[in-house]
């Protein structure tokens, strides 16, 4: 298929859609309590990127820095990220995921795969193959769409 005939809003909502669906379903399957979207996505951050800073996950985020230091505050204080401040520089904080914050990732995982595998068994055969073909193509548009955001906005403190 050609980017010409790529319909991108339409894949842009179909994926809202799944994502916010997963979410949902999967969240009664795990005992966990409900997290925010906003605080997950802080987590995912830094147990993507273990060693973080702050300021780091502001932007890759394209959050307001005291925002992301409010939320960081909760993962704190729930036990899910540690804060370690460097020897040489105590000034400089880096995050870091926790045991429990990792627990948490993997019964997450588990529960929007469990998601996934209930919708798709009512697709038919030749769609569950496309959907597979396509998974490394998401995965590099993950990637990029993760990437730091670099707009001047970013820098700006309200």
């Amino acid at each position: 298929m050609g980017e010409e005939t790529v319909d991108h809003k339409a894949l842009a909502v179909c994926m809202i859609d799944i994502s916010s669906d997963i979410r949902r379903k999967s969240l009664n399957e795990t005992g966990l309590r409900p997290i925010s979207n906003g605080v997950l996505e802080i987590l995912r951050v830094v147990e993507g990127h273990p060693g973080v800073t702050v300021a780091e996950v502001a932007g890759r985020l394209g959050r307001q820095l005291s925002n992301v230091s409010s939320q960081l505050r909760e993962l704190v204080a729930a036990g899910l990220v540690t804060r370690v401040k460097d020897a040489s520089d105590k000034r400089y904080v880096s995050l870091h995921p926790t045991d429990e914050s990792r627990r948490i990732k993997a019964l997450l995982e588990d529960g929007w795969a469990d998601a996934i595998i209930a919708a798709s068994a009512r697709l038919l055969p030749e769609e569950r193959e496309q959907i597979a073909a396509s998974l490394p193509a998401l995965q590099r548009l993950a990637s990029f769409l993760s990437e730091p955001e670099t707009s001047p906005s970013n820098s700006k403190s309200t």
